[in-house]
Order: C-alpha cells, then structure tokens, then sequence
C-alpha cells in the first residue's frame, strides 16, 4: 500500500507510546546531567539512585504494558483466530450448502436431460408409428401448402407414381403428378374455405379395365401450417358392387313384370294352341266323326284336306303351332324369372354347345349389304380338354344365341359403316374354378353411357319395334342367377365388343348323367 497511508493511520496503543517516550526521555535526562567533582559523593550517589529507580519503574511499567498488550494481543488473536474458525465453518457450510444446491440443480438438470431425451425418443417413436400408419394405409395420402407444393408423400403416393418421397417433397404436385385431378383452385378453395372438397367416382380407363376412384381435399389450418391433405381412396371395387346390386334390384323388379306377364299372356297363347291343336283333330282322316260330317255336307274328308293342302293352309296352322310353342317357351322362361334357382343342372360340354349354337345362327349370321348377302367371319379359339360344366345346355345356348344375334346385328348399326371383313370369335377356355366363354366383335361398339346400362331390362338402342330391349337382362339373370356365374361386357366406340361369361365348375345345383 502507499506510504502516505500510513502516515495517517493512528497507534493502535497511544498509552504504550507515550511511556516509551517518558522512559527514553528519563534515560535521555540522565545522560545529559552534568557531572560536578565537586559534589559530594552522596548527593552523586543519591540521583544515580532516583535516575536508577525512575529507569526501572519505567521499565516495570514497560514490562507492565507489554504484558498488558501481548494479553490484550493474544485476547485479539484468540478472538480472531475464533472468528476466522467461525467464519471458515461458516464458509465451509456454505460451501457445503453451494455445493449440495448445485448437486440437486445438477441432478434436477440430468433429469430434466433424462426426460427430454426420454420425450425425444417417445416423439421420434411417435413419428414413426405415425409415419408407418401412413404408409401402410392403401389410400393415396399427399401433403401440400396453399401454393400446391408437396410437403407429405406417402408409400402409396410412391407406388402409384413411381417417384421417390425424397425427389417428391418441395416440387409441384403438378409436376410430380400430372394425372390427379386437382387444380389449384380446388386447394384454395378447401383452404380458404375450410371445408373439404369430395368428388366421387373419377374413372380412369374404359371397358372392364375401368379404375374408379374418391377424391378428397382436406384444409390443414394451423398456427405455423396451411395447406391441405390430398387423399386418393380405389373405390372400384365399392362401384362395381353397387352396380351389381343396382343391377339385381332391376332384376328382381323384372322377375315381378315377368312374373305378371307372363300369367296375363299364359291364358290367350293356350287357347291358340289348343284352337290349332283342334283345328288338326277335326281335319284329320282319323276321326269316325269327321268322315260323318263331311258326308252330311256332301264332301269326303279326303277332298277337304286336298283342298288345304293344295292352298298350303296346314302350312299356316303349323306355323300358328310353333310360334304357339315358341311363345310358350318364351312365357316358360319370364316365368322363371319369379322363381328362385331351384332348377337341377347337368354335365355339358361347351364346345359341342357352342358348335350347336352357331349351326342355329348360320342364318341369323349373314349380312344385308347394298351388295347382297355377306357372310360373317366366325373365328374359333376353342381350347382343348375344357372340362365339362354343370348348366342348363338350353338357357346357355339361349345366352350364346342372343350374344351371337347382337353381335351381328351390330354391324348393321345406322351410322356404321360395316367393316370390310366383319369377324366374330368365340373363345372357350378353363381359368380355374370355372370356364370362361367369350364372344367377340368387330363391330362399331359402345359408348360408356349404353355400356353402364346394356344390362337392364328393357334398355335398347334400336328403333321402336324392332326391340324390346330383354335379351341381355335375360341373358345376365341366366347367368348370375341360374349359374352362379358372371356376364361382362368391354366395349368402346371403334373397338368392337367384347361379352365374356363365366360359369362355375361346381355347383350346388349340379347333377351328373351317367
């Protein structure tokens, strides 16, 4: 420290001072007395006695003082060495305290590691449950901002694009999937709107290769976030099931029509044929009654159907009997549209059924061109060793005919000009559990608007009168009803037609002739 300082600072002990200064002035005094020979030895004797004694008290009372400082001194260092004891447990306890304070914030610290690590993992765990859900989820899921930039791109969304989450994330969803259609209004609008944005049905594709699809936008709103979720759902299993469904209840509305019908028109169509089946018995030579008669009249049975037969009229009376008995069938079979499938099936073999069947059609087969007649191509693919089927040989051969008398009369469509070779092939082959019979054409085909409905009652692209609009439905409630089996059609404007049916190898209406 600076000198100065201590010119400043006060004597701690201002008494001891003060005797030291007394005793050094009385031993100062007695050096300085003069010393006279002449004096008496006595007197001499006597102040070296009183300076002698001044000299001692002085120093008893130095000795008196220092005693009294080194108690006082060592009373001080004492208290001090107490009080620096006192202040170092003060300072180790609080040490101690400091220390235990940081041991618990240190622990309290870990622990609060421990747990947000512990929470790190449950997110992280989180997140990838979450991302599995995601991708194991059959629909299409895609995560976009407002601007239509991808930030989601799940594994379906990969699957049907081909493209990478990684190369997906931070592009266009124009860019990466060009064929979704969505545009971005449709964002903005689920977005500002906050409602999602549905549409059903989209179909992809034509014919029986048809895909279908919902689509749906979702708004994501968040504090941090707006963009919405765009999820793509193959709904086309869900339309074919209700098309079916759609398409039975219409068959079941026409089982009731048939039922009716035929019961209104069973009545006149038998007293035709019971009127025909009279009018032979009594022109008939047989009758002892017919020859009695005709002798009353004054003819011979023999001269009556000389004359009928020369004017052809027989002829007539078994064309009135068999279109009796066609319409009979026909009524038969309107009839077995309100009934369940009750009916027990035999082994047939398919391809003599449809060799059979075209031998029918031959006629039906052939062209009216401004040419004259043009025959149809028939082209067999016929496989070899298809195993025999349990059906009805007279309501499939029903089928093929009505498949075979569409096909053909496609080709003289109004508008349509008829190609320059007009084929038909017919193919039969076994696919598993059942055989497969398909019958194709050439032919103008259909657009998507007759396809959806080719197999409703009474929905017919021709002309008035000349349809009725029955052959297909009653062909598909053969199938589907009376088979088990399955009837489609795959058809677009341009590309012909094509009808494939399937009938099951086993049934439980089976029964097997020996």
């Amino acid at each position: 420290m600076p000198t100065t300082a201590n010119t400043h600072r006060r004597p701690s002990h201002p008494w001891l001072v003060a005797a030291l200064l007394l005793l050094l002035g009385t031993g100062s005094a007695l050096a300085q007395a003069p010393f006279s020979p002449m004096a008496g030895s006595e007197v001499q004797a006597s102040n070296m006695r009183s300076s002698l004694l001044v000299v001692i008290t002085g120093l008893l009372i130095l000795q008196t003082l220092l005693i009294v400082v080194l108690q006082r001194s060592r009373v001080s260092y004492k208290r001090a060495k107490t009080d620096l004891k006192r202040s170092q447990k003060a300072l180790e306890q609080r040490v101690i305290d400091r220390t235990n304070k940081l041991r618990t914030i240190n622990n309290q610290l870990y622990d609060e590691i421990a747990k947000h690590e512990i929470t790190e993992e449950l997110l992280r765990e989180t997140q990838d449950y979450l991302h599995s859900i995601i991708n194991s989820m059959p629909s299409i899921l895609i995560g976009v901002t407002r601007q239509g930039y991808v930030t989601h791109w799940n594994a379906a969304a990969e699957r049907a694009t081909d493209i990478d989450a990684k190369d997906a994330l931070g592009r266009k969803l124009s860019d990466v999937y060009p064929d979704l259609p969505i545009t971005p209004e449709t964002i903005h609008d689920a977005v500002d709107k906050r409602a999602p944005q549905i549409s059903e049905n989209i179909q992809h594709g034509a014919g029986s290769e048809a895909q279908f699809t919902d689509l749906t936008v979702y708004p994501l709103i968040s504090s941090e976030v707006t963009g919405a979720v765009i999820r793509v759902d193959d709904v086309t299993m869900r339309v074919r099931i209700e098309s079916m469904m759609i398409q039975n209840e219409k068959m079941m509305s026409l089982g009731e029509l048939a039922a009716g019908m035929a019961h209104e028109i069973n009545n006149p169509l038998s007293a035709i044929l019971n009127g025909v089946q009279n009018i032979l018995r009594r022109t008939s030579g047989e009758l002892k009654v017919n020859h009695t008669v005709a002798k009353r009249h004054h003819f011979t049975v023999e001269q009556l159907r000389g004359y009928l037969e020369e004017r052809d009229i027989f002829q007539f009376i078994e064309g009135i009997r068999d279109a009796g008995e066609r319409s009979a069938n026909i009524v038969t079979n309107m009839l077995e549209f309100s009934r369940g499938n009750s009916r027990r099936h035999t082994m047939i073999n398919i391809a003599e059924l449809i060799e059979h069947s075209l031998e029918l059609s031959a006629t039906a087969l052939d062209l009216t061109t401004p040419d004259g007649k043009e025959e149809v191509k028939i082209i067999r693919q016929i496989d070899s060793g298809i195993p025999l089927v349990p059906c009805s040989a007279a309501e499939i051969q029903q089928v093929i005919l009505n498949l075979l008398r569409n096909a053909s009369q496609s080709f003289n469509k109004e508008g349509y000009s008829t190609p320059a070779q007009p084929i038909i092939t017919l193919r039969a082959r076994a696919e598993g559990d059942c055989v497969c019979i398909e019958i194709e054409d050439n032919g103008p085909g259909m657009i998507e608007a007759v396809r959806r409905h080719i197999f409703e009652p009474f929905f017919t692209t021709k002309e008035v009168g000349k349809g009725t609009g029955l052959g297909l439905s009653v062909s598909y409630f053969i199938v589907t009803e009376h088979h088990d089996g399955t009837i489609e059609v795959d058809s677009s404007p341009g590309r012909g037609t094509l009808f494939r049916i399937k009938l099951p190898l086993i049934t439980e209406q089976m029964e097997v002739v020996n």
